[in-house]
């Protein structure tokens, strides 16, 4: 994980796989963070969104949301929103380092923070935000054979973005993109 970690490069968006889309000029992107929690078992964290959600319902993400004014940074608004969403306690978790950034269609700069669980807890999901905690091997989200590019139609457009299906766990999107920039850097 360590070497991964240290590979530079590799900013990501949710348009990477659809060149034809023309970003607007001078777009605002808010920042925000998620964690990648790594469990002691090598499994990774993941979250089911709530279906009652406006944004995103029922996505399979990882714990993280938007940087608030008093987050003294974007590992602290990663631990701060896992903590929030699934009740992980920070101070069983060490940051480990950064992924690069990932550009969302809903205007959010994604830091991906990476961070070693080191102890069991008991997940006890937002009930407002979260259906849904489990974890997947990280063996699973870091071959790049397990990944597939589908597509769907969005604003009138075909749209294109990868999937790392889990057993009944539909992972897509910025969640899909960010685990197969990991898988690459793993490789490399």
């Amino acid at each position: 994980m360590n070497r991964a970690l240290s590979v530079t490069g590799g900013v990501s968006s949710d348009f990477d796989l659809n060149p034809d889309v023309v970003l607007p000029e001078g777009r605002k992107l808010r920042p925000a963070a998620v964690l990648v929690g790594v469990t002691m078992d090598g499994s990774v964290l993941l979250t089911k969104r709530s279906s009652r959600l406006k944004h995103h319902p029922g996505q399979i993400a990882f714990p993280g949301g938007k940087q608030d004014e008093g987050d003294a940074n974007l590992a602290a608004t990663a631990l701060r929103e896992a903590q929030e969403e699934v009740g992980l306690p920070t101070e069983i978790v060490d940051i480990i380092g950064t992924l690069p950034t990932h550009e969302t269609v809903t205007s959010f700069t994604v830091t991906p923070i990476v961070g070693l669980i080191r102890e069991r807890f008991d997940p006890l999901p937002e009930a407002g935000e979260v259906e849904e905690v489990f974890t997947v091997p990280l063996t699973h989200v870091t071959n790049p054979a397990r990944f597939q590019v589908e597509y769907r139609r969005w604003q009138g457009r075909r749209r294109r973005y990868y999937t790392v299906p889990y057993g009944p766990y539909y992972i897509w999107g910025a969640t899909a993109r960010i685990l197969r920039g990991l898988a690459e850097r793993m490789q490399a």
